[in-house]
Order: C-alpha cells, then sequence, then structure tokens
C-alpha cells in the first residue's frame, strides 16, 4: 500500500509525458499544415480637409476575438488639396487618385485585388462642407464613387463619418499601437495585458481636434461616452470633437477677427505671423468658412485682398489666440472648461498626434516635457523674424512656417485652459507621430473596427513553437519521462527485495 500511491502517480506523470513528446514532435514535424491561411489586405483613405491620405493594412485570415491584428503596409498622401475644396469642380478630384491607386496595386497581390475592400472616410472638411452646401458635398462622394467603381477592388463605401467616431478611431490607434489591446505571451500567444492602462488621444486636424480618454467614472459621465468592443472585451470612453477648433479653420478665425478689430480694411497688422512677413489673402480664403460665418464682415467681397503684415508679438498674439475660446461659458464649472461642452477630468497618460505633433517639432522639441519647456520654446519661435525662421525650421514651407507660432499659442490654450492640463498633468502628454513604422491616425482604428465584420477563414494554431521553446520542452517532459520511469524501476527493485525478507523470515519462523 506504501508504494502503490507514488507508483500511480508516477505511470500518471510518465504516460502524459510520453504523450505530449509525440504531441508536440507530430505538430512540429508538420507545421506547413497549421500556419494561417494567409493574409487578407484592407485600403482606408483619410480624406481630410487638407489632404487626403491612403493607407493599406494588412492582417491574418484568422481572428483574435473577433477582431483582426492589423499593420500598416504603406501610406501615401494624394497631391492636392483635401476633397472639400472640389466642391465647385468634383469632376477634377479624381486623377489626383492615380498615383497613389497604382502604388497601392504593386503593393496588393494582383490575386487579391477583388477581394481587398476600400472605405473612405471623410472627416471634419466635409462636414462643415455638408452643412454649408449638402448638394456639393453629395456630388464630390458621387464623383468619388464613380472614380473607384472602376477600379479592381472592392469599394465599400465613402462616407463622412463623425467627430465623436474620428475621436474613437483615433483612441483605438493609439492604445492598439502601444500594444494596450494585446500582446503576445510566453507561448506565442495574443492575450490582453495584465493590469494594462490605456492612453487617452488627442488628435488636431485642419478643421476639427478631438479628445477622447476613458474616465474616472464612465456609469457618470454615461451620455458622454461610447462603448468599443475589441479583442472580446469592453471599453466606455469619453469622447468629444470640437468642429471648428482646427489648425486652419481656427487660423481663419483670428484673421476674420483681426480684419474685424482692425481700422483698416485692406492692411492688418498679424502679431502671431514672424517679424517681416507679408501675404496677401483673399476674403474668401478667411471669411468664407462656415466657422467665420459670424466674424465676416458687412461689406464682404470674396476676391477682395486683404494684406497680412507679421510683427511677431508673443504677447500680443496669445491675447488675440484666447478670444478663439469661449471660457466664460461654463461659469466656473470644473467639468465643463469652454464653449459649454461637458467633460469629466482628463485622467492619465495622453498621445497627442496629428498637428500637435508637427507644430511641437518645429518648435524642436520631442516626447514629452514640462509646460516651461513649451512656454519658452514658443516664446522664442514666436520673437523671430521671417528671415530667421528659414534657418531654423528642418523643412521650410512658407504655408506652414508662417502659422507655427499660432499653432502653438492655440494648442497652449487649447490643452491648458480648454482640456485643463497644468504644470503637473502636461508631462503626461506625449507628442508623436508614429508607432514603429504605423501612424497615429484615425484611419487605423477605423480598419480594426471593421475587421470586426469580416469573418475568419481560419483557426490559426499558435504552434510550431519557435525552436529554442520547443527543444527547451522537448528536453523538459523527456527528463520527467526518464525520472518517472526511474522511480517506477526503483520501486519494483524495493517491493521484489521487501518480498524476498518476508519470505526468509517465513522459513525461520519456530513452529
Amino acid at each position: 500500500m506504501l508504494t502503490r500511491t507514488p507508483s500511480v502517480v508516477a505511470q500518471v506523470f510518465l504516460f502524459l509525458s510520453i504523450v505530449l513528446v509525440i504531441a508536440i514532435a507530430v505538430i512540429q514535424i508538420n507545421q506547413q499544415q497549421v500556419l494561417s491561411p494567409g493574409l487578407k489586405y484592407g485600403i482606408v483613405l483619410d480624406a481630410g480637409s487638407s489632404q487626403t491620405t491612403v493607407y493599406v493594412y494588412e492582417w491574418p485570415a484568422e481572428k483574435e476575438n473577433d477582431t483582426g491584428v492589423v499593420t500598416q503596409t504603406f501610406k501615401c498622401n494624394v497631391k492636392g488639396p483635401g476633397i472639400s475644396s472640389y466642391e465647385s469642380s468634383p469632376g477634377a478630384l479624381a486623377k489626383p487618385f492615380d498615383d497613389c491607386l497604382s502604388k497601392v496595386k504593386e503593393r496588393i497581390p494582383a490575386h487579391l485585388h477583388k477581394n481587398t475592400s476600400v472605405y473612405l472616410g471623410a472627416t471634419a472638411g466635409m462636414r462643415l462642407l455638408r452643412l454649408q452646401n449638402e448638394s456639393a458635398a453629395n456630388e464630390v462622394l458621387a464623383s468619388i464613387q464613380n472614380y473607384f467603381r472602376a477600379q479592381p477592388f472592392e469599394f465599400r463605401g465613402a462616407q463622412i463619418i463623425t467627430g465623436p467616431e474620428e475621436g474613437v478611431y483615433g483612441w483605438i490607434t493609439a492604445n492598439y499601437l502601444m500594444g494596450n489591446f494585446l500582446e503576445r505571451n510566453l507561448w506565442r500567444t495574443w492575450v490582453r495585458p495584465y493590469r494594462k492602462e490605456t492612453v487617452g488621444a488627442l488628435d488636431l486636424g485642419g478643421a476639427s481636434t478631438q479628445i477622447s480618454f476613458i474616465p474616472e467614472d464612465s456609469q457618470e459621465h454615461f451620455n458622454s461616452t461610447l462603448q468599443v468592443k475589441l479583442y472580446g472585451y469592453n471599453y466606455n470612453v469619453y469622447t468629444h470633437s470640437y468642429q471648428c477648433y482646427g489648425r486652419n479653420e481656427a487660423e481663419k478665425r483670428l484673421l476674420a477677427l483681426l480684419l474685424q478689430k482692425s481700422n483698416a480694411s485692406s492692411s492688418v497688422d498679424n502679431p502671431c505671423y514672424p517679424q517681416n512677413y507679408n501675404t496677401s489673402l483673399t476674403m474668401k480664403y478667411f471669411s468664407g468658412s462656415l466657422c467665420t460665418q459670424s466674424l465676416r464682415p458687412a461689406n464682404y467681397y470674396p476676391n477682395q485682398l486683404v494684406n497680412f503684415h507679421g510683427t511677431g508679438d508673443p504677447g500680443l498674439c496669445q491675447e488675440m489666440v484666447s478670444l478663439l475660446f469661449n471660457f466664460t461659458a461654463c461659469r466656473d464649472r470644473e467639468d465643463c472648461p469652454f464653449n459649454g461642452i461637458h467633460q469629466p477630468k482628463a485622467k492619465g497618460s495622453f498621445v497627442a498626434f496629428s498637428g500637435f505633433y508637427y507644430t511641437i517639432n518645429a518648435l524642436n522639441l520631442s516626447g514629452h516635457f514640462s509646460l516651461d519647456d513649451f512656454n519658452s520654446s514658443m516664446w522664442f519661435f514666436c520673437s523671430q523674424s521671417w528671415a530667421q525662421l528659414q534657418f531654423m525650421l528642418p523643412k521650410f514651407e512658407e504655408i506652414y512656417a508662417r502659422s507655427y507660432c499660432f499653432s502653438a499659442n492655440f494648442i497652449y490654450f487649447l490643452l491648458v485652459h480648454g482640456y485643463n492640463f497644468n504644470a503637473e498633468t502636461w508631462p503626461q502628454i506625449h507628442f508623436q507621430k508614429e508607432v514603429g513604422n504605423s501612424s497615429i491616425a484615425w484611419s487605423l482604428g477605423y480598419m480594426l473596427s471593421l475587421t470586426n465584420m469580416i469573418p475568419a477563414e481560419g483557426k490559426l494554431i499558435q504552434l510550431p513553437l519557435k525552436p529554442p521553446l520547443f527543444a527547451g520542452l522537448l528536453v523538459f517532459l523527456t527528463a520527467t519521462a526518464l525520472l518517472c520511469l526511474l522511480f517506477l524501476v526503483y520501486l519494483c527493485v524495493v517491493s521484489h527485495n521487501r518480498k524476498d525478507i518476508t519470505r526468509v523470515e517465513h522459513v525461520f519462523i519456530p513452529e
């Protein structure tokens, strides 16, 4: 009885070790039969207010908890302005797509073209055009539909996405790329990271800006949160999109405000433009937008030129930029920073991308830094003359270079007085353009969400194991089997010896 239980346990371990060694060896030998059934491709066109960007994504045909594991493989900027600029000539917007689409065709295997889905998502520029001229917006989208019907891909439609959708998709992208949804464990399988916090997302486009994060208490802010399901888990994300608070539209509002406050109608000083910089802009350029309608002068002539003269005055620039925000509408309520919009307290780390990143890069800053560093860099930059700026910027383009001082001041008021970041929480903002080779943009989050609706073609078996892990397991299981076998032999010898001793004792017992 004393040896029966250890013997049974040893036999079980021996049997299991042998079975596992055989099973792993068989799978390893037949590895070609259990690999992924292939790749799928998807194309997303980010039709922003200032330009259109084409992204190509790929993912394995199998799924992880109903969501594809998506990676960016190609990016191409379409030449020319955003699609909303073609309101008066929608037929002309197709040709600029040709160059990018021909490159995309080379990137995706020809036999997969017909099964590759194409989605076009238009953002704030088209949202504004639809509000201003719905029929023109529909004609622009119809022209895109006609163009892609002649392409070899499966076009799934062109749509104008809402501000909250744009915000949430950007939040999904940032967290996906930072590994907050999935990670590989020791066995090379995808699992949800243990106790890993998500990051908030700050997106600055041309016509709108978005803030998205998971608040401290999502139930308390239930009406302002969206539920997102990814990789089998639910996330309640607060998101808000501020229309007309994108970088380009905000600057147009500043120019219209400067004209309104100026005594002259043809020559205006701009404290946010560099010293000695001069430019002439039509009234339509800055007053023709829906965002500047309330600032439009009574004697509005679309083609009239207005000369703007840069004075490079950082203090006055800050003062003028502050007027673009309505900080009195909230009446000092903590959960209502500006424009009467409710917002829970910003919590945790944030990643700021798109326009945020490009402006910070122009100030020669990167990653995360203190609010004091930002302010001193901004003040120094805004004090430079136009001639000096040409030697300071890594890439000099007039339309961007003249506006970086305004952009920096706008970002300051938006983040500090708008979203209530302070000297203590500012370093939690990480200004970033991409992770690895993937851009941080709403388009990847859009693609990830769309893969929820793409059925899996096969189940990926995560074996065969990598050689070091396979060898290690083989050695461990073989050693276990040998130890069990030796233990069983030992038990047999001990049992046999005990029987001999008992027999001898029985012979010498006196009757």
